[in-house]
């Protein structure tokens, strides 16, 4: 299992946000953001392993950018968001970091999740 995975969940309609391209990136030593992975929510809505396998979890600061434009225009919706970005810090690479991200077209939010 990757040690970050996502799930995406649309609360306007209650129900999962399939098809949703996310990119994960990590904090360099200069403040810069490396790409380190990337996915697209599947049917129920979750990437698994958005860091890819082989790729060693590290503590430090990443980053989840989730394209919320295209998936929204795809199905004939108006967003504010074009996209959602997560800024989140693995203190303990030890554990499995879950990253939730609930949207709806004129909101989202996360949590970390189990």
């Amino acid at each position: 299992m990757s040690g970050i995975s996502t799930h995406v969940l649309d609360t306007s309609r209650g129900r999962p946000a399939a098809g949703v391209d996310a990119v994960l990136a990590r904090r360099t030593a200069d403040g810069g953001w490396k790409e380190i992975g990337r996915g697209t929510t599947d049917d129920d809505g979750r990437i698994a392993a958005v860091l890819p396998a082989g790729t060693p979890l590290s503590a430090g600061d990443y980053r989840l950018t989730f394209a919320l434009g295209p998936w929204f225009e795809s199905r004939g919706v108006e967003t504010f968001y074009p996209e959602a970005t997560v800024v989140f810090r693995v203190g303990d690479p030890g554990q499995h970091h879950h990253v939730p991200l609930l949207l709806s077209p004129f909101g989202y939010t996360t949590y970390r999740g189990s």
